[in-house]
């Protein structure tokens, strides 16, 4: 089974799972494949599933919902709020006013089919709405029962202070990789101060930090929205494959004759060992990813592997300009 770490007061699986692909962004879903994969995650000891009310428009929680309905005592869930999408799943603005806090738990807990939320973020802070606000309703929801736990996602170092002052904040969830460090620049820090842990979203940089030369947008669907990301655009993309070309070269080095390691899985292992208090959830939709994932826990990185991997960095920027502007 695989270690643990904490969330506030939840005893997770040191690395989850990021649930979005199996309904949103990356593509046509194959729910077969995809339910498929939440089962082996949890067979292998898996036991943080990540969600939101804005994937598909409740649809990646309204699929969630059949898998639950059998296995809901052996996992931590986590949801969240905040985002307003236009009618093509495209966020198009934030809503984070304190009176639209229970619709949205009580939303999610019917398409969930479940009675309490483990873990309920806030996706976005919104801009027009004082964060201690919005966190003083969620945490009215705490004490209704319907949520454990609280997270904001995104947040910047004053906006986790502001909002652990109202109720305390057990998780921050922001991008975070070797190509994405913007973290480390106050909010990491502050999340420490206050007692929440990092959970690190798309730690394998959306699919590039996976390894070998396949990641280009030729290979993806044109519904996949990397397609519209400055990183895996023309230059920068030759470049950051060349970083990758050095993340797989030293998965070679720590790969024997009776274990091949990949470059994914020291792509996680570097996350991981960025301290106790981080608990990646990389996405997939299919078992093989899942598999090779679960494999980084048992990668033991040297100080010399550390250093040459904290040193890439990345061409481009990690999201589209627009959607940089709604602060994701």
């Amino acid at each position: 089974m695989l270690p643990t770490r904490t969330i506030g007061d939840l005893t997770v699986s040191a690395l989850g799972l990021g649930c979005m692909g199996m309904s949103h962004a990356y593509g046509t879903p194959d729910n077969a494949e995809s339910l498929a994969t939440l089962n082996a995650a949890v067979d292998a000891g898996v036991t943080l599933l990540d969600t939101a009310d804005m994937y598909g428009n409740g649809a990646n929680e309204e699929f969630l919902a059949g898998f639950l309905s059998a296995r809901r005592d052996e996992v931590v869930l986590a949801t969240k709020f905040g985002f307003i999408n236009d009618e093509n799943q495209r966020p198009i603005g934030l809503d984070g006013r304190p009176e639209r806090v229970a619709g949205c738990v009580d939303a999610s807990l019917r398409r969930l089919g479940i009675d309490v939320i483990d873990l309920y973020y806030l996706h976005r802070v919104d801009p027009q709405v004082p964060v201690e606000e919005t966190v003083g309703a969620m945490a009215e929801q705490v004490a209704a029962g319907k949520v454990r736990a609280l997270g904001l996602s995104e947040a910047s170092a004053e906006e986790i202070r502001k909002a652990a002052a109202v109720h305390r904040i057990s998780a921050l969830q922001s991008e975070y990789s070797i190509f994405t460090r913007d973290v480390e620049d106050g909010p990491l820090q502050a999340a420490r101060e206050v007692g929440a842990s990092l959970v690190p979203f798309s730690p394998l940089g959306r699919g590039m930090l996976t390894g070998g030369r396949a990641a280009t947008v030729a290979a993806l669907q044109s519904n996949d929205f990397r397609t519209t990301i400055p990183r895996w655009q023309g230059e920068n993309l030759e470049a950051n494959l060349r970083l990758v070309d050095r993340i797989d070269a030293i998965a070679a080095d720590l790969s024997t004759e009776g274990r091949t390691v990949t470059a994914a899985q020291v792509a996680l292992a570097w996350v991981l060992a960025q301290g106790h208090d981080v608990v990646p959830i990389p996405g997939t939709t299919k078992r093989k990813n899942l598999a090779d994932n679960l494999g980084a826990v048992d990668v033991a990185l040297s100080a010399d592997q550390l250093a040459a991997l904290t040193a890439l960095s990345a061409a481009g920027s990690r999201l589209p300009e627009r959607t940089l502007r709604q602060r994701s």
